[in-house]
């Protein structure tokens, strides 16, 4: 059985954003703009995606 993923990819800077939103991007571990992790799709994740989703970009995998 295989578990689905997000892709998450940082695309905008977060320069004026919030220190949660800037801390979220760390929990997820995206430093720098371009940067590419898959994650597990729970509602935990799907939650700090959407915090930061004007940052970032998702696509859902397997």
């Amino acid at each position: 059985m295989t578990e689905k993923k997000l892709r998450v990819k940082y695309v905008k800077s977060s320069i004026g954003c919030s220190p949660r939103q800037k801390g979220t991007l760390s929990a997820l571990g995206l430093k720098r703009l371009g940067d590419v992790v898959e994650v597990q799709d729970n509602p935990v994740m799907r939650g700090m995606v959407n915090k930061i989703s004007h940052l970032v970009q998702v696509d859902q995998v397997g």
